[in-house]
Parts: structure tokens; C-alpha cells; sequence
């Protein structure tokens, strides 16, 4: 599976070659755009990409690439959102194992409104639906991120909005989502 896209980008499952370039947009992205840094109990799969997406199969890191460098990625892992801090309920809705769970949808701001984001997730989804035992795509994201909150509302369904319960603490404006596989 390898897409081209609008952005002159390669669009492609990670290889163990673009373990560091991933990584690099996953903790600038924790660092310049959340502002919180890199949280080890929200973030372990960042310090073992290799043990979490490449080496499972039902996990996937899709990377986009331009002229060799890493500019975007998403992953997927089979595993619902945690409570705490999501609600029981939620947490209960998307079991792990059968939910497909977005995770680490990040494109590098100067590779932003090309079709990257839309294109990764569009690719993910398809191997959820590719991949047996997946019965939904859940994810969950920080709308206070320029842009967030319009993308996933294009793309996917509001489960719950959590920016009244503070479930990540302050400057983290959760709100949850699914998309139908």
C-alpha cells in the first residue's frame, strides 16, 4: 500500500528506517504544538514504535514521506481509550481488541492543508476494514490544536465532548470521536 498525494509526498506503512523521522514529528508535535512535552504514560508507543506498530499486526504506522523525510504520521493500535482519565463508559463502549484506535495524527506545520492528514487516515481506516476482528475506529483529540476540531468533524462522528470534565488536565480540550469502518 503506497499513495501519492497532492503534496508531492509518498504516502506508505513505516519501515524500521523511518523509526527516528517519526518520532521526531510525534515529539515536536508534543512539545511545539501541545506545549506539554512528552507524557510516558500517554505516549510509550512513541519510545518503541518498532515493538508497537511494526512488529504487531494489527497495529499499523502510516508515514508520509517527502524527499526521504518523515512529515506526517498515523498510527493505529487495537486497544480502547484507558479510564481514567476517559470516562468508565467510554472506556467500557470501546474495548480493546476489537476497537481500532487513531492515534498519532500529525503532519509538520509547513506540510499542513495538502491532503496529508486526510489521505493517512483514509488509509488507516482501510486497513482496519482489512484487518479481521476490528469492529470501529474510535480516537479521541486535543481541539484546542488549530484545526483539530474541524478536520475530525469532516471525517468522523462525536461521541463525546469532554472539555467540561478537564479529563487531561488544563489546555487539553478532549473530545472523542468514531468513525465507521
Amino acid at each position: 500500500m503506497s499513495h501519492s498525494t497532492p503534496a508531492g509526498c509518498t504516502v506508505r506503512p513505516a519501515t524500521p528506517a523511518d523509526v527516528d523521522g517519526a518520532r521526531s514529528v510525534m515529539l515536536d508535535t508534543f512539545y511545539k504544538e501541545f506545549g506539554y512535552g512528552y507524557v510516558p504514560a500517554w505516549h510509550r508507543d512513541v519510545m518503541d514504535i518498532q515493538g508497537t506498530y511494526l512488529d504487531d499486526p494489527r497495529h499499523l504506522l502510516l508515514v508520509a514521506v517527502h524527499d526521504g523525510e518523515v512529515v506526517a504520521t498515523t498510527g493505529v493500535r487495537s486497544e480502547g481509550p484507558a479510564h481514567p482519565p476517559h470516562p468508565r463508559w467510554l472506556a467500557e463502549r470501546y474495548p480493546s481488541g476489537t476497537t481500532a484506535q487513531l492515534v498519532r495524527v500529525y503532519v509538520r506545520p509547513e506540510y499542513r492543508r495538502l491532503g496529508l492528514a486526510r489521505t493517512l487516515v483514509a488509509a488507516a481506516c482501510d486497513f482496519v476494514a482489512d484487518t479481521p476482528g476490528y469492529e470501529c475506529v474510535y480516537l479521541h483529540t486535543n481541539v484546542n490544536v488549530e484545526g483539530a476540531e474541524a478536520f475530525w468533524r469532516s471525517m468522523a462522528k462525536e461521541v463525546c465532548d469532554a472539555r467540561a470534565t478537564g479529563e487531561h488536565g488544563p489546555g487539553v480540550a478532549t473530545v472523542h470521536f468514531e468513525i465507521p469502518v
